[in-house]
């Protein structure tokens, strides 16, 4: 692999989910890029932070540029995301545009413009989480579809799949506590905080299976040690920029 930023990847139009030709933002038409987006899905405390790390860390090393990016990052939508979550009276859909302006921004204005520069962009969850909860939450797929058909399809995407059994343990390990919206608790699933963090955990398991057909998501082991999995995903990662020079 050459040291040389520049070797991100050949100039190219990038590919849309949406079925227009420009996606849905209609100024870009003439957009081209070199840089590579690259995904890590998973549920909450399943390891993507630590795999985010430690990927940039050997990327970077190996001489790329590297843009980490995430769910509720815009500096325009984050804090009314959060307001957002603390008002419970707000329908599932009022949520689901709040994290969508939230990607829309930060594909805008951080996303792409990495791309262009031939940065490689690691995406700590993209669309496919955004997808899955509303689903669970009760909203049509085809609703979620069209709501994204402006994103760039990513040019790899994996899925660190953990048993929730194992993903609670690990949430409490971590801050001893549970989070509302993550728990699935608005769904009103158990009164039980910990046996409704299980049933929404497989609830978005089991979308996730539909999602990694669909969308050709790599599924990863999540149950792995971080040392194992970051073995699995460097690997695919490497091979698939070595194709790309």
């Amino acid at each position: 692999m050459e040291n040389d930023l520049a070797h991100a990847g050949h100039k190219r139009k990038p590919n849309w989910y949406g079925t227009k030709k420009i996606g849905g933002i209609p100024y870009l038409e003439d957009l081209e890029i070199t840089g590579r987006l690259i995904v890590i899905e998973g549920p909450d405390a399943s390891g993507r932070s630590s795999q985010i790390e430690m990927v940039t860390t050997q990327l970077e090393a190996n001489g790329f540029a590297v843009l980490n990016t995430g769910l509720n990052r815009s500096e325009l939508i984050s804090e009314g995301i959060l307001e957002a979550k603390r008002n419970i009276s707000l329908g599932k859909r009022t949520i689901a545009l709040f994290y969508a302006a939230d990607f829309a921004d930060q594909l805008e204005h951080k996303i792409i413009p990495a791309l262009q520069a031939g940065y490689v962009v690691l995406a700590d969850r993209y669309i496919y989480t955004l997808m899955a909860r509303n689903t669970v939450r009760g909203i049509k797929r085809h609703w979620s579809s069209n709501l994204y058909d402006f994103a760039l399809i990513p040019d790899l995407v994996f899925h660190l799949n953990v048993d929730p059994f194992k993903l609670v343990h690990r949430v409490f390990e971590k801050r001893q506590s549970l989070d509302h919206y993550e728990s699935g608790a608005d769904l009103r699933l158990s009164d039980d905080m910990f046996e409704s963090f299980i049933i929404y955990q497989q609830k978005l398991a089991k979308e996730f299976e539909y999602l990694k057909q669909k969308y050709n998501l790599i599924s990863i082991n999540g149950n792995k040690s971080t040392e194992q999995v970051n073995l699995t995903l460097q690997k695919q990662i490497d091979r698939f920029l070595d194709k790309s020079q």
